[in-house]
């Protein structure tokens, strides 16, 4: 049985009282995040695609349309969301799938939201069916169905919802069901940076944080960062450690290489899983096709971790590619190996 939106409003809120230092750390964490669309770096077409419909909507008085954003993990769906919230002038609710478990949950996240405000659910596709079917009026109409008691007894009461928002992020969008993805007016994909734009990217990160790095140096952690943003601002962060930890005061070519030496990070980005994924395919399966439970299984790891975190990469170096057998190390892939071991 669910509770109604009163019931539930009475809980009360737990806050976690933080120590210092990790209250500065968050405080960097945010303060490296872009706080509207022209802040962010590259996606000029993402950016443009989405100022238009936020225009649109500030001229017709309404709320921007539902958006889902997809693709590999730490290319800054999260990002997007928070700048949208701020160009809109509107608060914002961060939740993800496995947090909602059951329809009250998600009743009393919605219930709490005004108008023009955004709800961001990140890994949306792990959103369960019944709480997708309570999110369908909510989504289209601006309805909230509640379904109280059970059996012949059972009531539905109708409550109407304050015009919001609905931003999901996704790694799998096949996982979300059609019903769902359809109500959503834009879906945009997020694909990896280009080296040019990851320079940038950790450029402005450095000046935040006052850290001296030369331009060397910095396209070496570019070209270590995998396309990917989170990765680039996590490998200059543990430069900056071993900066620290040495006599130098700028990061140099030098201490970005002694850096991914300890990391096991190579010239590519290619981590120690990475490799392993390779050899694996090599070794156990004579280059594949394999299928991922099975190579998953190989490896001791989760099939979405190398799905979702792994395999992106390794296809985009072009090491990798899935076929409708299984997985297949590329002619490229062998090559890598060769030098590896030469």
């Amino acid at each position: 049985m669910i509770q109604s939106s009163s019931e539930l409003k009475k809980k009360p809120v737990v806050k976690k009282v933080l120590p210092k230092k990790e209250v500065d750390i968050l405080e960097q964490e945010q303060k490296i995040r872009p706080s509207k669309l022209d802040e962010i770096i590259g996606r000029e077409q993402e950016k443009k695609t989405l100022k238009m419909m936020i225009d649109s909507a500030k001229k017709r008085s309404e709320v921007v349309d539902h958006i889902l954003f997809y693709g590999p993990p730490g290319l800054g769906k999260t990002t997007f969301a928070m700048a949208i919230a701020n160009e809109i002038g509107g608060g914002i609710r961060i939740t993800s799938g496995p947090a909602i478990e059951r329809q009250g949950d998600l009743a009393a996240i919605i219930t709490g939201l005004k108008k023009n405000d955004i709800l961001f659910i990140d890994e949306i596709h792990r959103l369960s069916r019944v709480v997708e079917e309570i999110l369908y009026p909510a989504m289209e109409d601006g309805v909230l169905d509640i379904v109280m008691g059970k059996g012949p007894s059972a009531k539905t009461i109708r409550l109407n919802l304050e015009p919001f928002t609905l931003i999901g992020a996704t790694t799998q969008i096949g996982k979300i069901s059609s019903p769902m993805r359809d109500r959503f007016g834009l879906v945009q994909r997020l694909d990896f940076f280009s080296n040019e734009d990851m320079v940038s990217i950790l450029k402005r990160a450095a000046n935040l944080w006052k850290i001296e790095i030369e331009e060397e140096a910095l396209e070496k952690l570019s070209n270590c960062a995998r396309g990917t943003a989170r990765i680039g601002l996590r490998l200059l962060k543990r430069t900056r450690d071993y900066m620290e930890n040495s006599t130098g005061n700028v990061i140099n070519i030098d201490a970005v290489n002694q850096t991914m030496k300890l990391l096991e990070i190579d010239e590519y980005g290619l981590e120690n899983i990475d490799r392993l994924i390779l050899k694996t395919l090599v070794n156990n399966f004579n280059g594949g096709p394999v299928g991922a439970s099975t190579l998953a299984a190989s490896l001791s790891e989760d099939v979405s971790t190398i799905a979702d975190v792994y395999e992106p990469y390794l296809m985009k170096c072009g090491y990798l590619k899935r076929t409708s057998r299984g997985r297949v190390i590329t002619q490229k892939g062998l090559k890598y190996l060769e030098d590896l071991n030469g």
